[in-house]
């Protein structure tokens, strides 16, 4: 690649000036953005996967109604704005002049109003929503209304949701496929186009640049404001071993790293031409996931008896590194440092552990020697080591465990299944949620607690629930904060998941390009300096 280069460089001094085609090689490679994702993207379709790869692939190809800030505030995006009526029963949206799919069609308010309705059947914020609809109507083509026999205050925050799953907007033709089946054609409206015809399953994916996206006006912010575009290309190389995207990134084979392991944080930042920087101020949140419907964990007892079993600290230093600076080993239910966080009944979390006790509560809560069906993921180095934490408490508890180590798209694959863990299905997994999707109940999939409704585990807990919609009815941050302390004592009693940690992860980056966003993996904005 030097040779090819210092020649092309003799060549331009030596031939007339006239003569563009040596000067073309660098700019066309400069147009081209190189990117290392977290995991294969094995599923395209936003709203039947909460898998952030996909929601960050679904980021460039779609556009939303409202676009998130940074501090968190819905900002109008694909809207020109909105009017309330009738006590906040009314509420009507017009679209933005000149907004067109991929395909050529333009955006219509029916086109909006089908993408809410499957988004909301997959949805806990969406559920909550439709739960209070009267009807969406589409009066003609730029505008849509949504009539509620309730109020719902958190309207604006649906209509700019940014956390899996959020609400991205598709031709009705696409969006009327049922959300329980994965789309089969990616057709949006935002700032790049998705090339299917060069993706390749477990190597890569290839997004250009919509020459036809409409930026709005205003301040980049986030998810917010213009999705400016400076490259033609981006393209997304899977790279499962971690030393093979460090050398990559260090020798300039690709631009962007999105989560370093921390442990490679101090190789990488002796680079002179890379940058190591902290993903995202509110950090990942931690939890094992319970499959509720079959044994051993469809029983609370069970559930809580592992829950008093568990350390933050043993977890969290797997997934982040001994440097305790880079985790919190006290993280209740909802994001550290936030409005609702609090330390209701944190004892659960904090107190002392008696395996002893463990194994006795165990057996008392009637665990019966099931074998349990361990999901792990072999391509994405923090949730492995959270796998491999829970498989040890589980040996050091006699229970017996069948780990089963797959890529993360096979994980994701498999979690789907409801079948019996010895029939295909599961019985427990381990993920992680930026701290931004931990922040309140209506953002929280996985606090969903309505059977088949909820997410993937499925538990049904009324109790958890009513707490849920009480926090939507709350009239003020105190009340609202006043429910959220019910609703963690609620998760550490009923144990529907194991709440693991907050940790802090790095994103690494080439020092040619200019600060990308990393809060939500954006690749508008960012430029090659």
């Amino acid at each position: 690649m030097l040779r090819r280069t210092l020649l092309t460089g003799a060549a331009a001094t030596l031939v007339a000036p006239a003569m563009p085609a040596p000067t073309l090689a660098q700019p066309a490679a400069a147009r081209v953005l190189r990117y290392v994702p977290q995991a294969d993207l094995t599923i395209l379709d936003p709203v039947f996967t909460t898998a952030y790869v996909t929601r960050h692939h679904a980021l460039m190809i779609y556009d939303q109604l409202y676009g998130l800030d940074a501090q968190l505030r819905p900002q109008p995006q694909m809207v020109e704005g909105h009017e309330v009526e009738g006590d906040g029963l009314v509420w009507r949206f017009r679209l933005r002049e000149g907004l067109r799919f991929h395909d050529g069609e333009p955006v219509r308010g029916r086109d909006c109003i089908a993408s809410i309705r499957r988004w909301a059947q997959r949805d806990a914020l969406g559920q909550a929503m439709m739960a209070r609809l009267a009807e969406m109507t589409a009066p003609d083509d730029r505008s849509f209304t949504i009539r509620l026999t309730r109020r719902f205050g958190p309207m604006l925050e649906a209509l700019a949701k940014l956390g899996p799953s959020a609400l991205f907007v598709m031709p009705e033709r696409i969006a009327a496929t049922d959300a329980n089946t994965p789309i089969k054609e990616v057709v949006g409206s935002g700032p790049f186009r998705f090339r299917a015809e060069e993706r390749v399953v477990g190597a890569r994916t290839v997004y250009e640049r919509n020459p036809d996206y409409l930026p709005r006006e205003g301040t980049p912010s986030w998810a917010a404001g213009p999705k400016r575009v400076f490259f033609d290309r981006v393209e997304w190389t899977v790279m499962p071993d971690p030393g093979t995207a460090a050398a990559a990134l260090q020798n300039g084979e690709v631009d962007w790293w999105e989560n370093p392991p921390n442990d490679l944080a101090p190789l990488l930042r002796r680079a002179r031409e890379v940058v190591v920087k902290r993903g995202s101020p509110l950090g990942t949140v931690g939890t094992g996931i319970f499959n509720t419907l079959h044994p051993p964990f469809d029983k609370p007892a069970v559930r809580r008896a592992l829950l008093r079993a568990m350390n933050q600290a043993d977890f969290m230093s797997a997934a982040a590194g001994a440097d305790p600076s880079l985790w919190r080993a006290d993280a209740g239910v909802f994001t550290p440092g936030t409005p609702l966080a609090s330390d209701a009944a944190i004892e659960a979390i904090t107190g002392p552990r008696d395996l002893d006790r463990s194994r006795r509560e165990l057996r008392e809560a009637g665990y019966a020697g099931e074998t349990v069906v361990l999901l792990a993921p072999s391509d994405q180095p923090a949730l492995a080591a959270l796998a491999e934490v829970q498989l040890d408490l589980f040996k050091r508890l006699g229970v017996a465990v069948d780990y089963r180590l797959s890529d993360w798209g096979t994980l994701v694959q498999r979690r789907a299944s409801r079948e019996r863990p010895d029939r295909g299905g599961w019985s427990m997994f381990h993920t992680t949620w930026g701290g931004l999707d931990a922040i309140n109940p209506g953002v929280m999939t996985y606090l969903r607690a309505n059977g088949e409704k909820a997410w993937f585990g499925w538990p049904d807990i009324p109790r958890l629930e009513a707490l849920r919609q009480a926090w939507f009815d709350a009239p003020d941050l105190p009340a609202q904060q006043a429910i959220a302390a019910d609703l963690q004592r609620a998760v550490f009693e009923e144990a529907p998941y194991l709440p693991t940690g907050q940790y802090f992860a790095n994103t690494a980056y080439r020092r040619s390009l200019t600060e990308p966003v990393s809060e939500i993996l954006a690749f508008w904005g960012v430029r090659r300096a």
